[in-house]
Order: C-alpha cells, then structure tokens, then sequence
C-alpha cells in the first residue's frame, strides 16, 4: 500500500433542510444533533467529518443505520452535495468540480457497487458488464473483450449470455461487481454490497473481492453495518455514531484500543485472536531463551503474524519464541503458549 493519500475529506457537513447554507454559517458546531434539530428544523446527517483515504487501501465506513455512513460516502463522490467541508481526490476538490467535470469523474475514475444490483434486465451479463464502457464510446469488440477479462476474474465464466434473471442473488452481485471493475476506475466505492445476500454466500463473496483487491489494488471506500465484515475488509475502519466519527484506525487497533463504550460494545463479540497480531500482544522482555533463538534465526516469528495462524504451532509446547520485526528483522519481544490462549480467552 503507497503512503500517497488518494481521497482526503476535510470537515465535511451535511445538513438536510430548507436554507442549510445559511443555518451552517451561523451554527454553533458544539450544539448537539438533537439541539440544532430543534434550533433550526434542520437535521444534521454528517457532522465535522475529515480523514484521508490512502492509495490502494480499502478504508470502510462503518455503523448503525442512521449514523451518517451512507451520506458521508455519497458526500465524497457528490451525489449528496456537502453543506461544507472539501473532499479532494489526488488534490484535486471534487467540491468545486462543474458538472462536466464530475460527469468525467463518475465515468472514467470511480465506480459504485450497490446493494441493489442495478442490472438491466433486458441485458445479457457480457451487455450489463460492458454498459460503463459503451457509455464511454468504446468500440463493441474492446467492450466485449474487457467485459469477458472481468467476468473470469469475478467467477462468471461461461454464463456472459445469461439474463439477470437467471442468477442468483450472488452472481448478480458479481455481475455488478464485474461491471465496475470493466471501466478499469482508480477507486471503487461500495454501499453495503452484500447486505442482502446469504450469509454463505455474503463471506464467499467478501472472500472473492480480497482476492480481487490482491491482484487490482484499487482505492476502495466499502460501507457496511456489520463489524465483522468491517474488520475482514478493511485496512483501516471508521467507525460512525449520529454523523460523527467514533474512531478511525486498523482493526486491529480498534480491537485492542476501543475509545469509548459505543466502539467496545462493537469489539465485545469479536474473537481477538483472529484479529491481533504477535507484536500486538507479545511480551516485551525477552528470556535469555528466546535471545538465543534469535541469534541462530530460529522459530523466529514476524510481528504482523495473526494469533489465529500460530495457535497450532504455540499451543502444544512449553517454549517461547522470539518475536521480530516484518521489516528489519529486529528482535521486539517473545510469545508463548499462556500468551496465545489469553488472546483466545478474551472477547473483547
């Protein structure tokens, strides 16, 4: 992942009512949702939201159903115009763009996937796939082509002369997945994608978009109101309450540091040990053991390796392992058994 941030939203507001702009230049930002409601009649959606996305992550917004997730993410690619606040895409605001201008955006840099598929119906898969490519005025043949390139990656081959309606609902979603990645977009925004899908079929599908994002590297920007599914996807989460940001970081972070009951009582049914890593829960001071594995580079152990693919090799002895740096190599610490079944013990 570059360090290059590829969207930055700064401040952003999103007030809904008759005269927003006006109400926001004279709001008090420290009134609560609930008091400017009642001050101005106007419902505040997001509230003073800023965070830069990096290039080639997937960042998810995550929260209840009312929290301001789905208008914030509709805010970055203005199909809800912010009451104020910026959102740059590699520094250029979005906020200021003409209509031309992000028209040009939505078809040749972003794509949206919605939980509602959105397919023609009157259209073969290989012809809903190649629709954001015709709209652009790419030849038939180049449109086939990309279409079908797409259709293998997403696990549709074969199937590029069906009509919607004989798929199901997850190979629908693959159609609509297909569809996005065919105009080749440098970032793909998703709005709960798999929400109304199997829960089967729901973790087949987020298993095939990690597989997807391994190979394309696409900026992505993914909504969803299940934490689980947050900390499966996502690089970094932030975590949204009544149009504010509860907490953004890694999930892992979030996981260990919860900054208030509202985060916590999301972590309470998470099993920790799928989430940390060795770095995040080793044991600081070394024995003089674990000091000399290190020195012979044996049993070694990098920092970012998740509890849940060491318990079958850490459970079963009484030995203890050094534990270095994914980077340098540097030795940081050391884990073992006692520490490993903690993590499992824990929930929360």
């Amino acid at each position: 992942m570059s360090g290059s941030s590829k969207i930055t939203c700064s401040n952003i507001w999103k007030l809904f009512g008759p005269d927003e702009k006006r109400v926001m230049k004279e709001l008090d930002p420290k009134l609560s949702i609930k008091e400017v409601q009642e001050k101005t009649g106007h419902v505040v959606a997001v509230k003073d939201v800023s965070f830069s996305i990096q290039k080639g992550e997937t960042f998810v917004v995550m929260g209840l159903s009312g929290s301001g997730k789905s208008t914030l993410v509709r805010c970055i690619s203005r199909l809800i115009e912010p009451t104020s606040g910026t959102v740059k895409m590699d520094d250029v605001d979005v906020t200021k763009m003409s209509n031309r201008e992000l028209l040009d955006l939505r078809r040749n840099k972003m794509s949206m996937v919605f939980q509602h598929f959105g397919l023609f119906p009157h259209r073969t898969v290989v012809e809903n796939i190649g629709y954001g490519l015709e709209v652009r005025g790419s030849k038939k043949i180049e449109r086939i082509e990309k279409s079908m390139e797409v259709l293998k990656m997403v696990g549709l081959d074969g199937w590029q002369n069906n009509y919607p309606r004989e798929l199901s609902g997850g190979m629908q979603q693959r159609v609509g997945l297909a569809r996005a990645l065919a105009v080749d977009p440098e970032i793909l925004i998703f709005d709960e994608p798999f929400s109304a899908l199997d829960p089967l079929i729901r973790r087949e599908m987020q298993d095939e978009l990690l597989s997807i994002q391994e190979k394309v590297k696409k900026t992505m920007v993914f909504i969803t109101h299940d934490f689980l599914e947050a900390i499966k996807m996502a690089d970094h989460i932030a975590i949204m309450k009544d149009g504010e940001v509860s907490q953004i970081g890694t999930p892992e972070e979030i996981v260990a540091n919860p900054k208030d009951q509202y985060v916590k009582d999301f972590c309470e049914d998470v099993p920790k040990y799928k989430v940390l890593s060795a770095g995040k829960v080793m044991r600081k001071d070394c024995c003089d053991d674990t000091k000399k594995l290190y020195s012979s580079k044996s049993d070694c152990i990098p920092d970012n390796s998740k509890i849940e693919t060491l318990i079958e090799k850490l459970v079963d002895t009484d030995k203890k392992f050094p534990v270095i740096c994914s980077e340098t190599g540097d030795l940081l610490g050391e884990i073992d058994r006692s520490i490993v079944l903690k993590s499992m013990r824990s929930a929360s």
